[in-house]
Formats: structure tokens, C-alpha cells, sequence
């Protein structure tokens, strides 16, 4: 469902009076945050939206340009963030990823939740600046299970996979310092315990 914005959201819409929360949801390329993130916004007991992240990298099959990313050049991406208009900004596989904190500061004062599908590298920068966001890290159920992910996309070259799985294990080292983590081996299951949490941390309808 969208609002009048733009965004992405579920439940039944901002309640009067009452602020929401950042909700940062991290996960190796590949754990499948995007697709647990876009169940969640068809949830009806979730006030929640979806931040929209801007992105130089180029649109994979599928992708629409504001709906999945903002997919921005390099040079107007960085003009973006000398004007301070980024939540975060994070450079990933080579290529520029941030958050524009404008959209997020208008939800959160409507009353809701806003997702942020970063990596770690940006949720560590928005907990800094919103020591109360909560930060959410999908776990795969082994490294063996995200590889045959990653080739099963047929989206990347050999040496993007193992960035990523480099990548990926880095990020799972750091998975400790999240308030909770969340094992992506069943999507259902997932979805449920991610609905349950989010319930349970202020973003209920």
C-alpha cells in the first residue's frame, strides 16, 4: 500500500499523537532482507514503512527506479551528501548507498516505524545519530546456503560473489553488536518473528 508521499506502508496508518521508531534491517547480500522487508509492509497489525534507499549502483532485473532504489549517478549522488541531506552513506561493493533523511524524519513524526534496509556500516552511523533505533540482523543458516543463494540469482560475476561472501563474513562478525537477529532459513517463520518483534518494539497498529 502507498500514501499520499509515496511510501510504502502497512497497517492502518499513523496513529494521532504517537512517534515512531527506526527500525534497521541488515543482512548479508543475499539473506533475503529486501523480500522479509516487503512482507512485513503487507502486514496489518505493522505501522510501517520502507525507506528508499539511494544507490549509484546500476537497477537489477526487476528493479524500479523509486520503488527499490533511488538510482542515482555518482556525481549527483555525492552532491546529495555534501548538502548533509543523508541519514547514512555507506560504500558497498564498490558502489555509493545512503538514506535521505528527509522522507524518514516526516514518517517517524507521522507515527511510523520506517524500515531501513542498509548494511552495517549505515545502521552503526544511524545509531549514532538515534541511539533508540532498533537494529535488526537477518542471519543465513550457513555461509554454504548464501553463496548457493548469490549463484542462484545469476546476477553477479564470480568475483562480485566472493565480495560478497568476504563481505558477508565480516558483517556476520558484527551481527553481536545488533539488538536481535533473525535466522532467514524458513521465509515464513521469518516473517512471523520479525512481525512479532516489531510488535513488540513500538510498531503495532
Amino acid at each position: 500500500m502507498l500514501n499520499d508521499a509515496g511510501e510504502a506502508v502497512s497497517g492502518s496508518g499513523p496513529a494521532p499523537g504517537r512517534r515512531g521508531r527506526l527500525v534497521v534491517i541488515s543482512g548479508p547480500s543475499g539473506s533475503g532482507k529486501s523480500t522479509l522487508v516487503r512482507r512485513l509492509l503487507d502486514r496489518p497489525e505493522l505501522r510501517l514503512a520502507v525507506s528508499i534507499s539511494a544507490t549509484t549502483r546500476d537497477p537489477r532485473p526487476g528493479e524500479v527506479n523509486g520503488r527499490d532504489y533511488l538510482f542515482v549517478a555518482h556525481e549527483e549522488f555525492e552532491q546529495i551528501r555534501a548538502r548533509g541531506e543523508l541519514l547514512e552513506s555507506a560504500l558497498v561493493h564498490g558502489q555509493h548507498y545512503g538514506t535521505p533523511a528527509g522522507p524518514v524524519r516526516d514518517a517517524i513524526e507521522r507515527g511510523l516505524c520506517v524500515a531501513l534496509v542498509i548494511d552495517v556500516q549505515g545502521g552503526f552511523q544511524v545509531r549514532k545519530k538515534a541511539p533508540d533505533a532498533l537494529l535488526v540482523f537477518i542471519q543465513v543458516p550457513s555461509l554454504q546456503v548464501l553463496e548457493a543463494r548469490l549463484r542462484a540469482r545469476g546476477t553477479d560475476s564470480e568475483a562480485t560473489i566472493e565480495r560478497r561472501l568476504v563481505n558477508a563474513r565480516r558483517e556476520i562478525e558484527l551481527a553481536r553488536e545488533y539488538d536481535v537477529q533473525v535466522v532467514n532459513d524458513d521465509l515464513e517463520r521469518a516473517v512471523e518473528q520479525l512481525a512479532t518483534i516489531l510488535s513488540q518494539n513500538g510498531c503495532g497498529a
